[in-house]
């Protein structure tokens, strides 16, 4: 199974490769269209810089695996919750038991009581 992933990759790495080296050319970016950005209270959020277009791309694509990543993870919140709720109260019955087997075995001979536990 390790080594399909590890082929999957080289795939991935592979086409990534190629795109980025058939989109070399340099493009505009721009935080707004040209409409609004002539906007008086809209200009100081316009913009623009010059980079190549696989950067664009991969940055994007960088960005939208981050982005499910952030809601993955805040979608298996209740479950991670769940499993930590679950952990404490096997924590507690752990204690408990081992309590009870103490008391129980408090008056009997230590093998008698070793052998019980083995059991």
């Amino acid at each position: 199974m390790r080594y399909i992933r590890y082929a999957i990759y080289a795939a991935v790495l592979i086409v990534l490769t190629v795109i980025c080296v058939a989109n070399l050319q340099w493009v505009t970016l721009n935080t707004l269209p040209e409409g609004l950005a002539r906007i008086p209270q809209l200009g100081w959020l316009a913009y623009s810089v010059d980079v190549p277009l696989f950067a664009v791309a991969l940055g994007f694509l960088v960005l939208g695996w981050v982005l499910g990543e952030v809601f993955e993870w805040l979608r298996e919140y209740k479950y991670r919750a769940e499993a930590s709720a679950k952990k404490t109260e096997v924590r507690k019955l752990e204690r408990q038991l081992k309590k009870t087997q103490a008391e129980r075995d408090k008056d009997k001979d230590e093998v008698l009581a070793i052998l019980d536990q083995a059991s």
